[in-house]
């Protein structure tokens, strides 16, 4: 039986990966770079600090920490006016009684504003949210997901991960634990290719909370 729940943040329960992706393409464009959408695709998943690494160095942008600010202020901007919650995640978060978390390669500060954007913040307290900067190695390594099972004594047969990319499955395969793949958020690329999921590990794909549902239930 399912007891406990693992949830990635951006593209599970906030519809935020689209909106990443163009920050990124909007600053890329203010430097005269265009970034083909399969290129955002394999970087899907990552935390920032890694893509604009990456970025920097194949397109030769020598300051890092500028292109870091840039990005954090116009992904800033777009939140406010366009952040939403991915659709029938509050059903499913508001009727739970199990144990919630969550897992991200995104920053704690960031995670609460949009928990608090979305309205979902009453039901994740701070200590039961987990992100890249509490741990050494982020995904697509285990270290988030096992840090949230060790410091609440889950046990892992009775814990549920969701996650909407092949670099957060990995990481909760790795930590042992079923995934879920739930592709209903807007993402990086346009056609979310269910069979990138199901190869990086998730037991099943959907784009529906409802059979999430469904599937704990069975599980």
């Amino acid at each position: 039986m399912i007891k406990n729940i693992i949830f990635d943040f951006d593209g599970v329960l906030v519809d935020s990966e689209i909106l990443v992706a163009r920050a990124f393409a909007k600053y890329m464009q203010n430097l005269g770079i265009k970034v083909d959408e399969k290129e955002f695709a394999n970087l899907a998943g990552k935390k920032t600090v890694e893509v604009i690494n990456i970025l920097s160095e194949k397109y030769s942008i020598t300051d890092t920490q500028n292109f870091f600010n840039n990005i954090m202020e116009i992904a800033s901007n777009i939140y406010k006016k366009e952040l939403t919650i991915i659709k029938g995640a509050y059903d499913f978060v508001s009727n739970q009684k199990n144990n919630l978390f969550i897992g991200s390669n995104s920053m704690k500060d960031r995670i609460m504003d949009g928990l608090q954007r979305v309205g979902l913040n009453k039901y994740f307290k701070e200590k039961q949210i987990y992100s890249f900067d509490m741990v050494k190695n982020p995904k697509p390594d285990p270290d988030i997901y096992l840090k949230a099972i060790d410091d609440n004594n889950l046990i892992k047969n009775q814990t549920i991960i969701i996650e909407d990319s092949a670099v957060g499955v990995m990481a909760g395969a790795a930590a042992g634990v079923k995934v879920i793949g739930l592709t209903a958020g807007g993402h990086w690329h346009e056609k979310r290719d269910e069979k990138e999921l199901l190869e990086a590990g998730a037991f099943a794909v959907t784009n529906d909370y409802k059979k999430i549902f469904e599937l704990i239930e069975s599980n």
